[in-house]
């Protein structure tokens, strides 16, 4: 009897609950007879290379992974598709975070920030720095003309998702050794659970645009009826299968959603403007270390 190939799926091994969440999701698809396996990426780069070679047929993408990936796409005729991503996914924003004891922001003017220096995730952050670097910009706003901006980069590869580079700009705020520090809505509301960013004693200076998370991504020449019935089995994954419950809780979401492409405008923008990667998603960042 001939086994059915698995279909093979790229996942970066940002945390340790990595392989517990990918070895739960292989169980699940096995007990509706789908054949599922996964090949763990130290980096998004080496993950996305991975789907033009013909290693993986999807990949579990950060938002900067699938621009890349949609642009050497693309640029050799191709197409890569998002199919899924979390209900937690969509429609996110960053927050500039400022001491409450400082007259950072109060006026509620960007203008407050000028010769301040401003805190960022890692190189490779979309909430972190390339979106909120964008957001400046877009307010007249220039790094190293209006504000310092001070990265903390963290695991470089790994596009934020450890949330290290957030956390200690987090520290480095509240250390008096900063004025503001850039970090996803979520992770402030973390922080100030974890008692790092105490509620009282900081305030939000602004905020950016609406923003998309991970998706799905599927690979060019991928084996459609595999990606088909994938697509079936995760979209059927339910909150009340007390088996598929705590694989959800590890990874964040309550459903998987069909997968848009609509909120990455401000990302694009900013991958082009910081000269990260170009059209063809060559990596032009010179001092990115992966």
């Amino acid at each position: 009897m001939t086994m059915t190939k698995p279909l093979m799926m790229g996942a970066v091994a940002y945390a340790p609950k990595v392989v517990t969440i990918w070895e739960g999701f292989k169980e699940y698809f096995r007990r509706h007879d789908f054949e599922f396996d996964y090949i763990l990426y130290s980096n998004y780069e080496k993950q996305v290379e991975a789907q033009f070679d013909g290693s993986i047929a999807l990949a579990w993408n950060s938002p900067l992974a699938w621009v890349r990936a949609d642009r050497i796409a693309r640029s050799r005729g191709q197409q890569a598709r998002a199919i899924a991503m979390r209900d937690t996914d969509c429609d996110l924003t960053s927050v500039l975070v400022a001491r409450a004891d400082c007259v950072v922001g109060k006026s509620g003017a960007l203008a407050d920030l000028k010769g301040r220096t401003i805190g960022f995730g890692a190189i490779d952050s979309p909430q972190a720095h390339l979106i909120p670097l964008d957001h400046l910009r877009q307010h007249g706003m220039l790094a190293g003309r209006d504000y310092t901006a001070r990265r903390f980069d963290v695991l470089g590869g790994k596009h934020g998702d450890h949330i290290g580079g957030e956390r200690d700009a987090a520290l480095a705020l509240m250390a008096g050794e900063i004025d503001a520090a850039w970090m996803i809505d979520g992770n402030h509301m973390a922080f100030s659970r974890e008692g790092i960013l105490p509620a009282s004693a900081t305030r939000i200076v602004a905020r950016t645009g609406n923003f998309d998370h991970c998706n799905f991504t599927v690979s060019p020449g991928a084996p459609e009826a595999q990606i088909a019935r994938f697509t079936e089995l995760l979209l059927a994954m339910s909150w009340d299968d007390p088996d598929v419950r705590p694989l959800l809780e590890l990874e964040g979401l309550k459903t998987w959603l069909p997968g848009r492409t609509s909120g990455y405008d401000a990302l694009i923008r900013a991958t082009d403007d910081e000269r990260f990667y170009d059209l063809e998603g060559n990596i032009l960042a010179t001092d990115y270390r992966y």
